[in-house]
């Protein structure tokens, strides 16, 4: 997935069906419980509390897609090039955590 297609697929799909973008604070919103539902998942199937019968058939893929859509509606609206800034951040975290994370004692 190319991240800058992505946010041109997202904008056309609001254009489209969406109506408008809804405002920046209930984007955060909506992320904040898209994340309560990957945490959900994650700690039922993965962690140690039981799950639910209920949660058994929630697609955790879709979970994170739906965190994904609404963080790139939060870059698009917002004027983020998703992309130019995920460079730069994985630039930076390279130079910042490469021997860190070789040295960390709990990562061997």
């Amino acid at each position: 997935m190319d991240i800058k297609n992505a946010q041109t697929q997202v904008d056309n799909w609001i254009k489209e069906h969406g109506v408008r973008y809804f405002n920046e604070l209930t984007n955060m919103a909506q992320l904040t419980e898209e994340v309560g539902e990957v945490a959900r998942i994650i700690s039922r199937r993965y962690g140690e509390q039981s799950e639910k019968e209920s949660d058994k058939n929630k697609d955790l893929g879709e979970e994170l897609a739906d965190v994904l859509f609404v963080v790139l509606c939060l870059a698009n609206q917002t004027g983020i090039d998703l992309k130019k800034a995920f460079d730069k951040k994985l630039v930076i975290k390279t130079k910042r955590d490469h021997e860190r994370h070789h040295q960390n004692k709990k990562l061997k």
